[in-house]
């Protein structure tokens, strides 16, 4: 029962983010959004890598397709967007046979089998299948949150799923008005005040 309840919820988050595609052009999946780059394909192909290193070589059960934004060489964040060279359905696809390749690790092993992230610390890289599927979770929500609003930003669009927005009802006006009167409670507390380039969390 557990491990159906870890993999819905997987699912969830990763069509969450495939949706956050749908009837945009090839250059809005692709346009940085925010000072730090973050955009929609790159989100997709990010989380197809992620996928299949947790899924893939934690646990001996290697993908077998080179990804070379992940190689030695490769550029930082080379895993964060895609080329002109890469098609939405190259990365739409990979992320699919990432999750097949997922979801065979997860039906082969118990929750309590052992496996081993190379990248991280020795004193911690020891992990369960268990441990994977909460962080796999996490990770790909946190993802689904960003494509939420780099979407927004885009064309406006919002939601939780297809048939599913779980946002409150409104017509724009509405949200116009909701949307300023946050602004002026804000201002009541504080005055506007520039920022000075992306703003990072401290820790």
């Amino acid at each position: 029962m557990r491990r159906q309840i870890f993999t819905v919820y997987l699912q969830d988050a990763r069509e969450a983010l495939m949706w956050k595609l749908d009837g945009l052009t090839e250059y809005n999946i692709r346009r940085p959004m925010v000072p730090t780059g973050t955009n929609l394909l790159g989100l997709i192909k990010h989380m197809a890598s992620v996928e299949l290193g947790y899924f893939g070589d934690t646990f001996g059960r290697p993908f077998g397709e080179r990804l070379p934004w992940l190689e030695n060489d490769a550029e930082p964040n080379a895993d964060m967007w895609a080329t002109a060279d890469e098609s939405r359905e190259q990365i739409t696809g990979l992320y699919r046979r990432a999750w097949a390749h997922s979801d065979a690790t997860i039906g082969a092993l118990a929750l309590d089998d052992i496996g081993h992230v190379p990248w991280w610390p020795e004193n911690r890289s020891e992990v369960t299948l268990h441990k994977i599927l909460v962080h796999m979770i996490a990770e790909t929500d946190r993802h689904a949150g960003q494509s939420d609003i780099v979407r927004e930003l885009i064309d406006g669009a919002v939601g939780l799923r297809e048939g599913n927005d779980n946002m409150a009802p409104g017509d724009q006006a509405w949200w116009e008005g909701y949307r300023n009167r946050l602004e002026c409670a804000a201002r009541e507390v504080g005055p506007r005040a520039p920022v000075q380039g992306p703003a990072r969390e401290a820790g």
